[in-house]
């Protein structure tokens, strides 16, 4: 990997003082963690296609901190880099997924019939978090949601579900080799190109992409670029860029999935408006359907009990999913409260042009903070019941009124 000692078998030379990095300026999960006595019992183990410890912290350690969130600082490199460094990743796990225990086990349901007109702004959808001794069944509340089809264009802008997958018996794109990289192209796109129905669709090479096509994609707003982000080049995942990666989209431009960008597969559903129930049912009957062909190739997706589905960053286990919508909020938005409202619903912000942006005319990137511990049914109706209560509030401060009586219970 580069921009790292992690492979220099010589520093096992120096005592493990000597090789600690330091930690005292940085604001990320894993500085928060990491002590020297940890990093001595780990820093000379590797999995077994041998990524290290430095390996995983690198990130974190050449990038201090973020304006915007609170980073993890580390990565994995293959799926056994979970369990190999465990000591390191369970305490980080639990700190950035609310208290996710090492004996919690994770729970998945991508049946999009499961949304429901569900409870109010400050309830949590259907129970708690799974395997948490936390979790119960709130009392019923008046209804807000009707299932995720109704969310108010006047006010959502777009409405989009990703997710990441990861292909049992590969390295992680921060460790992968290039024949790696390369058979998992070929994989996915001979998955993708049996698609049929509103699904059919075609794939674009990044490093045989005509001219007219890079434009295309980039008017849609569907073109990934080589990373520009410090935390990602930092990990290694640009390496040998553009080779091996690429953008595969259906005919009608709402199912989009990225091969070898930040995972493995990163499957998108997305449209103009607010029927998130409309894009979530695609998002599962697509990777449905692309979990089946890939087991028809003998091939399955990383998963397990306790993290779910494993992808490259820490953040992204369990469901991986971020259901999120652009949405107008001039008025809430400057409100003093307004991230406290966030907070208590369980979701976040961000500028529409990702993680590194901050907002435009009033419009946020609201989406779901978790990602490990709660179904995907739920996650989605956590962001539709909440974004319910924003647009509510919104409509309050048009009118130039309070909404401290609509302020949210934790969820």
């Amino acid at each position: 990997m580069p921009f790292s000692n992690s492979h220099n078998a010589l520093k096992l030379r120096f005592p493990a003082e000597d090789e600690f990095p330091d930690l005292s300026g940085h604001n990320n999960h894993m500085a928060k963690v990491l002590t020297l006595e940890l990093y001595a019992e780990l820093r000379a183990k590797c999995t077994p296609s041998g990524f290290t410890l430095d390996d995983v912290i690198q990130t974190g350690v050449d990038n201090p901190g973020h304006p915007y969130i609170m980073t993890v600082g580390c990565v994995a490199g293959d799926e056994e880099s979970y369990d190999v460094f465990k000591a390191l990743f369970d305490p980080i796990i639990e700190d950035r997924h609310g208290g996710y225990q090492p004996s919690d086990e994770h729970k998945t349901d991508l049946n999009p019939e499961h949304l429901q007109v569900s409870a109010g702004g400050g309830r949590r959808a259907q129970g708690g978090r799974a395997g948490s001794p936390r979790a119960h069944c709130p009392p019923p509340s008046p209804p807000r949601a009707q299932g995720g089809d109704d969310l108010d264009p006047n006010y959502v802008l777009s409405s989009r579900v990703r997710t990441g997958r990861s292909i049992r018996g590969f390295c992680l794109p921060p460790h992968c080799s290039r024949g790696e990289r390369r058979a998992i192209e070929k994989l996915a796109v001979e998955a993708l190109s049996s698609l049929e129905g509103d699904l059919a669709g075609r794939y674009y090479a990044l490093k045989r992409m005509t001219e007219a096509e890079q434009q295309q994609l980039i008017d849609d707003h569907f073109l990934f670029d080589k990373p520009v982000s410090p935390l990602l080049l930092a990990s290694g995942m640009a390496r040998d860029w553009p080779d091996a990666r690429g953008i595969w989209h259906n005919d009608n431009k709402t199912f989009l999935v990225w091969i070898n960008e930040e995972d493995h597969l990163r499957v998108i559903s997305m449209q103009k408006g607010g029927n998130m129930k409309e894009v979530f049912t695609r998002f599962c009957t697509g990777l449905t359907q692309i979990e089946t062909l890939f087991k028809s190739k003998n091939y399955e997706f990383m998963w397990n009990p306790h993290l779910g589905y494993i992808l490259t960053c820490p953040s992204n286990l369990g469901t991986g999913l971020r259901a999120g919508v652009h949405i107008k909020l001039p008025h809430l938005g400057k409100h003093d409260k307004f991230s406290e409202v966030l907070k208590r619903l369980r979701l976040q912000k961000r500028g529409t042009g990702g993680v590194d942006t901050a907002a435009v005319g009033g419009v946020f990137d609201v989406s779901n903070a978790d990602r490990l511990g709660f179904s995907e049914v739920e996650l989605v109706q956590m962001v539709v019941d909440g974004v319910k209560l924003l647009i509510e509030m919104e409509q309050r401060l048009e009118q130039g009124q309070a909404i401290d009586d609509l302020m949210p219970a934790q969820k």
